[in-house]
C-alpha cells in the first residue's frame, strides 16, 4: 500500500498518521498538506525520519502538481481528509470553501482516475482505494430526537457543509460513472490532541487558563455528537479496508452532548487539575449572539460501521475529555507555536 493522506498536518490527519503510519500493510505514506492556518507540520516531527513517511507541501486546488504526487509516488490508496471546516470561517469567507473542498476533491477525484486507469492497462490489475471523509453536517439539523443514518437526505445549512456535501456527491457519481473504487465516512464532531485553537473545546481551555470569558453560542442547547479523535482514525483505517466499494459509513461516538455542559464540564476539569487558578471557572462563562445557521443538533446512528465492520469507540466522553483537557494542559508551547504562526 502506497497510501496518500491528504491534510495530514491538521488535527485529525497528524492523529490519524500517528496512529497507522506502522501499520505493516503501509509501505509508503505520503502527506499532502498546503499548510494553512490549520495545519501544522511540527504535528508529525515524531514520524518526520521513519523511512516510509515522505511529506508534499502541495494545494488540491493545484491539478498538476496533485497529479504529479499521485503519479510520482505510485499511490494506490487514498484517505481524503483535506479540507477547509471552521463554519464560522464559511459564513464570513466562503469561497475558500468552494475551491477546496470541491474543485480540491474533484482533483484529486482526477490525478487518481488517470494514473490508476493508465495502471490497470499497464498491469493488468487495479488493487486501489479511495476514503472520502466527510462530516454529519452534510444532513442539516435534527429535532429533540431521532439520528442520522446513512439514508438521511442532505440538507446543509452552512457554506462549510454545502461544499462538504458537494463533495461527497462528486465522489459518489466517480463510483457510479467511472468504477473509481470509492467508499465514504461521515462523522460527528471530532476532540483531542492537536486540534486548532479555535474549535469550541480548545477554546473554552485556553480561555480558563488565561481567565477569560467562555463565550457560547445562544442558550447553548445546541447538542453534538462527539467522536475521540484516535476513535475516529480506528474507524478510517477499519473503513479503508473493509469497508463495501461505493458504500457510506457514519462514524460517531455515541456521546451526545449540549455545548453548555460540554462547557461546564471543563470548567470543572480544569478547577481540579490546575486548582492555582483559584477554581470557580464557571462564573467566567458568558452568553453570545448565536450563529447564523446555527443547527440545532447532530447525532449519528453507527450501527453500518459496527455490524458490517466490527468498528466501536473505545472513549466515553468523560474519559476522552479528561484526556484533552490533560493534554491541552500539558502541551502550552504546542499552542503558543501555533497560534503565533498563523497569526
Amino acid at each position: 500500500m502506497n497510501l496518500l493522506i491528504t491534510g495530514g498536518a491538521g488535527f485529525i490527519g497528524s492523529n490519524l498518521i500517528h496512529r497507522i503510519i506502522d501499520q505493516p500493510a503501509i509501505t509508503k505514506l505520503v502527506n499532502l498538506d498546503c499548510l494553512t492556518y490549520a495545519g501544522h507540520i511540527a504535528n508529525l516531527d515524531r514520524v518526520a525520519t521513519n523511512p516510509k513517511y515522505a511529506f508534499e507541501k502541495v494545494d488540491l486546488r493545484d491539478k498538476a502538481e496533485v497529479l504529479r504526487v499521485v503519479q510520482q509516488h505510485g499511490i494506490t490508496h487514498v484517505m481524503h481528509l483535506a479540507a477547509e471546516s471552521h463554519v464560522d470561517r464559511s459564513i464570513t469567507g466562503p469561497g475558500d470553501f468552494v475551491h477546496t473542498n470541491i474543485i480540491g476533491t474533484f482533483n484529486l477525484l482526477e490525478a487518481c482516475r488517470a494514473h490508476w486507469e493508465k495502471q490497470k492497462v499497464e498491469s493488468g490489475k487495479r488493487d486501489t482505494r479511495f476514503l472520502h471523509v466527510s462530516t454529519d453536517e452534510v444532513y442539516g439539523s435534527l429535532g429533540d430526537t431521532g439520528l442520522f443514518t446513512e439514508t438521511t437526505p442532505y440538507a446543509p445549512n452552512s457554506p462549510y457543509s454545502a461544499s462538504k456535501a458537494s463533495s461527497d456527491l462528486l465522489v459518489r457519481a466517480y463510483f457510479h460513472t467511472y468504477g473509481l473504487p470509492v467508499v465514504t465516512t461521515n462523522c460527528s464532531n471530532n476532540y483531542g490532541p492537536y486540534q486548532f485553537p479555535e474549535k469550541l473545546i480548545p477554546v473554552i481551555i485556553q480561555n480558563l487558563l488565561a481567565r477569560k470569558a467562555l463565550p457560547i453560542y445562544g442558550d447553548g442547547m445546541n447538542v453534538r455528537d462527539w467522536l475521540y479523535v484516535t476513535d475516529h482514525a480506528d474507524a478510517l483505517w477499519t473503513v479503508l479496508n473493509k469497508g463495501r466499494l461505493g458504500e457510506t459509513y457514519n462514524i460517531g461516538g455515541h456521546n451526545e452532548w449540549a455545548n453548555i455542559h460540554i462547557v461546564k464540564l471543563i470548567c470543572d476539569l480544569v478547577d481540579e487539575l490546575k486548582p492555582e487558578l483559584g477554581g470557580q471557572s464557571q462564573q467566567l462563562m458568558t452568553f453570545v449572539k448565536d450563529r447564523a445557521g446555527h443547527d440545532r443538533r447532530y447525532a449519528i446512528d453507527a450501527t453500518k460501521i459496527k455490524d458490517e465492520l466490527g468498528w466501536v469507540p473505545a472513549e466515553t466522553f468523560e474519559t476522552g475529555i479528561r484526556k484533552t483537557v490533560r493534554w491541552y494542559l500539558d502541551n502550552q508551547p504546542w499552542i503558543q507555536s501555533v497560534v503565533s504562526q498563523k497569526n
